[in-house]
């Protein structure tokens, strides 16, 4: 079963009594075409051989047992100094967070596991934090060290803002690894104090990267954006047994994205009194998954590299949102293509603003367009489901949105039915699976991406997100007649704005 649903290069080493097993050279040497060469040269295999064909991924060994029953214990550590060779690490540093935990006094710990060099106690990690302290945990119990060289783990106390999956030195950060969350809930305190309560949240999402916590200031209200249930049952009980606060959750929605379809070249302008600024940016439709990529094609000319930098920063710190239901933007490409500023009234502050009319102000443009797309995330699922079930699964997935894969071979009494759906369709379909196959049904769901909703118009309809009446993400600019600065509307600012457009394709 290994073999056929995981991997052709799984093999046992150990049987369920936990003996070792002897294995078929044949059937290993199958799996490279070096190692059955000298299978057929010597008639078997040298555990070099074995152990590189490990090293690289190719053979997977399994052993069974029971750490419960103590079974298979000593003949699985027999395998791994049998079958495993150690690592070669280079001289250069290198670390990789991949824990971040608090102990009983609330002292933040950075979990590392050393990957290249030595790590030395009171060493800068960052460029502005050090490792005031090296522990070594066994258990609960630690010891505090001096130097951890490759190879080992160490929780180091003293940086404040490192996350599981950061790369320390020559490694880079890991953010493959990491899922973006597709739900999102609403905190009740209950008896808490709020503000308590979010700190001892914001204390969980610094230790889980997939929980995010978000204070709403106008409404004084915690939102908690996580992966699915079971980690909110998960979170309610830490809440509970560490700082002692019984707090509920109220269902909050599904958390969409937005995105653009077509070209268009955003124009804003901010000139209130003794202020001048104006900005054009090009937004592109970019690679599914991409996010937001932000550049500049700006003539130095036109604007000097102090302009375009701040221009760009401000962008990057402002996290956009959509026009349609006033949701996060991502898959954009946003270019700084031209502007103007002036030598005496041009303020850091004043770019910023028309920087993100400018941004909005395209937004709106391609709204007007029907160029803006609302997206939802989707679930990658594998559905196990008894073979008398199976048509009462492909409707409910028909009905759900979903799309099916071609079905396989099926020897079994039960169909495997794999596919992307919906997150919001199926979110609580675990329940009526258990239902109607009375629990031998089984659903694995993984997060797939943002892909275009199913039903953007009911959801744009039920937000009722009016982008204009957002004066902080106003599309609209100022310009400035008679010594006083007046709005100009953003379908208006064409007409109105100081530079020409600088594309091409807004001539036409």
């Amino acid at each position: 079963q290994l073999q056929t649903e995981l991997a052709p290069g799984c093999f046992a080493l150990t049987d369920f009594n936990g003996n070792l097993k002897a294995f078929d050279h044949e059937e290993l040497a199958m799996q490279d075409d070096a190692a059955l060469l000298e299978y057929l040269d010597q008639g078997q295999l040298s555990d070099e051989r074995i152990q590189q064909m490990i090293q690289y991924r190719q053979l997977f060994p399994c052993c069974f047992g029971s750490a419960l029953k103590l079974q298979g214990i000593d003949a699985l550590l027999a395998s791994l100094a049998q079958w495993t060779q150690p690592r070669e690490f280079s001289s250069e540093f290198a670390a990789r967070v991949f824990k971040i935990s608090h102990d009983e006094r609330g002292e933040r710990l950075t979990w590392v596991r050393v990957m290249g060099g030595s790590l030395k106690a009171k060493t800068a990690i960052l460029p502005d934090q050090k490792a005031n302290q090296l522990r070594v945990y066994n258990g609960s119990k630690f010891t505090i060290v001096n130097q951890v060289a490759a190879g080992a783990t160490c929780a180091i106390a003293g940086p404040t803002t490192t996350y599981p999956g950061q790369g320390l030195g020559k490694l880079k950060d890991d953010t493959q690894t990491l899922m973006q969350p597709v739900l999102s809930y609403a905190v009740d305190p209950k008896e808490n104090d709020v503000h308590q309560c979010l700190k001892a949240m914001r204390t969980l999402a610094d230790e889980d990267p997939l929980l995010h916590v978000v204070w709403d200031e106008q409404l004084q209200e915690i939102r908690v954006q996580i992966m699915g249930t079971v980690q909110l049952e998960i979170m309610q009980q830490l809440l509970l047994e560490r700082f002692d606060m019984d707090v509920a959750f109220i269902k909050g929605g599904i958390l969409y994205r937005e995105t653009i379809t077509a070209p268009i070249e955003g124009v804003g302008h901010f000139e209130p009194l003794r202020h001048y600024a104006e900005t054009h940016l090009l937004l592109e439709p970019a690679k599914r998954g991409a996010g937001m990529r932000y550049a500049s094609q700006c003539s130095v000319d036109v604007l000097n590299k102090n302009w375009q930098h701040q221009i760009i920063t401000s962008l990057e710190q402002a996290s956009p949102k959509g026009v349609l239901i006033g949701a996060p933007l991502t898959d954009v490409k946003v270019t700084l293509v031209g502007g103007q500023a002036h030598v005496k009234h041009t303020e850091g502050g004043d770019f910023r603003q028309a920087a993100s009319r400018a941004l909005r102000q395209g937004l709106m443009t391609l709204k007007a367009q029907h160029q803006c797309q609302l997206l939802e995330p989707w679930y990658r699922f594998r559905l196990m489901v008894p073979s008398t079930q199976v048509g009462r699964a492909l409707n409910d997935l028909q009905r759900m949105h979903g799309e099916v894969d071609p079905l396989g071979d099926q020897t079994t009494d039960s169909v495997l039915l794999t596919g992307l759906a919906p997150v919001a369709q199926m979110s609580d379909y675990a329940t009526v699976l258990r239902g109607y196959t009375h629990g031998q049904g089984q659903l694995e769901c993984l997060p797939a991406g943002y892909r275009p909703c199913h039903n953007a118009d009911e959801i744009i309809q039920q937000a009722g997100y009016l982008p204009t009446a957002d004066l902080v993400n106003t599309p609209d600019s100022v310009f400035c007649a008679h010594g006083a600065g007046y709005p100009v509307k953003w379908d208006q600012v064409p007409q109105t704005m100081h530079c020409d457009y600088y594309c091409d394709f807004m001539h036409a």
